[in-house]
């Protein structure tokens, strides 16, 4: 493995910040919807 000696170009700026209430809620709606879906797609597959 190999060292980079240059600095790579950046093409973004991650800025790390808390996440609001109806962020949360938006998220946690989305990963029950997709674990209701992987469930369900076990159930039809047996």
């Amino acid at each position: 493995m190999r060292t980079v000696k240059e600095q790579l170009e950046i093409d973004f700026v991650v800025v790390n910040r808390p996440l609001t209430k109806e962020e949360e809620k938006l998220i946690s709606e989305y990963i029950s919807a997709q674990k209701k879906k992987k469930g369900a797609r076990k159930k039809t597959s047996s």
